[in-house]
């Protein structure tokens, strides 16, 4: 009889905390390939790569950067749900600043003018937010709630309520552009991912945060510039949804201040949180969050391609989000095996 107190390497993997997100992850690109059998296949054509990983990755990048600034924000135990207003707010600013009536070699302004004012007006909504939580000690829903419903109305009074349709042939290439045959966004979210990863687990940062998420009160105390750091969580969160807005601009080759990036900030959130960090704060992790984002953008996928009706496939997300979640909580993990050793029932001990 082996011994009880050797680990279990099987259970010691499971413990780990990327560990469900990686096997729900690894299930749906498993039922997806069921039900197309040319799912995983790759092929090049017309000097880069096609295919329906490719497809999902590309798909995926605004999500990933907003559910990376919404990392840093849920690790101090915040929460920023004006995400998808900045998406379209820098969007209009973008598509404002190129002009929609010009043909496709010509531009308003400068192209990198157009970028940095989108940018800068997105650093601007996280300033905002960031003063509200950070120095006048509002509720963190309740302040990005003043720019979620604002934002909406100052994205169509940039856009005088229309959608700008962009010609500007240069401006395509951030968000449907290629580069060494991949995607370009998938450059700009791997550069943003890289220089977040490196700051948090190469300095301090990632330990200052954890320490206000756990306890904000003797972060400061012992010296930690918590109010400073949750302002710019804030403003780092408003940058990536504001880059996120220029992606998905440049994509859809137009600007429209009423549905861009609608409910983003709920799916930015779920991600985040399938991605094991924690809501009450501390505890984080950036890799959760890009597996997070990808989950939920292969399960969009797998909803589309087997036909699910559009009325339903919303439901058929939360229940997956919902069985996921569970299956990452260790309550109900352990209340399950509890159950399932009680004397009496199949399998269980007598």
């Amino acid at each position: 009889m082996p011994d009880s107190k050797i680990p279990n390497p099987l259970a010691g993997l499971l413990r780990h905390r990327l560990a469900w997100p990686v096997i729900t992850l690894l299930l749906l690109l498993a039922v997806n390939t069921a039900f197309n059998e040319n799912f995983l296949r790759i092929e090049w054509r017309d000097g880069h790569f096609y295919g329906s990983l490719i497809d999902i990755l590309n798909r995926a990048a605004p999500l990933v950067l907003v559910s990376l600034g919404m990392t840093m924000v849920i690790a101090t135990r915040g929460i920023d749900i004006s995400v998808g207003a900045v998406v379209a707010i820098s969007a209009a600013v973008a598509g404002w600043m190129i002009g929609g009536a010009v043909s496709g070699t010509e531009s308003r302004f400068p192209l990198p003018m157009a970028f940095a004012g989108a940018i800068g007006v997105a650093l601007l909504c996280g300033l905002w937010n960031g003063v509200l939580v950070a120095r006048m000690g509002m509720q963190p829903i309740i302040a990005t709630l003043i720019l979620m419903v604002a934002g909406r109305g100052v994205a169509q009074l940039i856009t005088d309520g229309q959608i700008i349709t962009i010609y500007y042939t240069p401006y395509f290439f951030l968000g449907g552009g290629h580069f060494l045959g991949l995607p370009f966004p998938l450059f700009v979210v791997g550069t943003v991912f890289l220089l977040l990863y490196l700051a948090v687990t190469r300095t301090a940062l990632g330990l200052f945060l954890q320490a206000i998420g756990i306890n904000p009160s003797a972060a400061r105390l012992a010296g930690v510039q918590a109010s400073r750091l949750t302002l710019a969580a804030y403003v780092f969160c408003s940058v990536c949804a504001g880059l996120a807005g220029l992606l998905i601009s440049s994509n859809v080759k137009s600007a429209d201040g009423n549905n861009a990036g609608q409910l983003l900030e709920l799916d930015a959130i779920l991600a985040v949180t399938l991605g094991g960090t924690l809501l009450t704060g501390g505890r984080f992790s950036l890799v959760g969050s890009v597996l997070g984002a990808l989950i939920i953008q292969s399960l969009t996928y797998a909803i589309y391609s087997l036909g699910v009706p559009p009325e339903i496939n919303l439901v058929v997300k939360a229940v997956v989000v919902f069985v996921v979640m569970l299956l990452q909580s260790a309550e109900f993990r352990s209340q399950v095996l509890a159950i399932a050793s009680r004397p009496g029932l199949p399998g269980a001990p007598s």
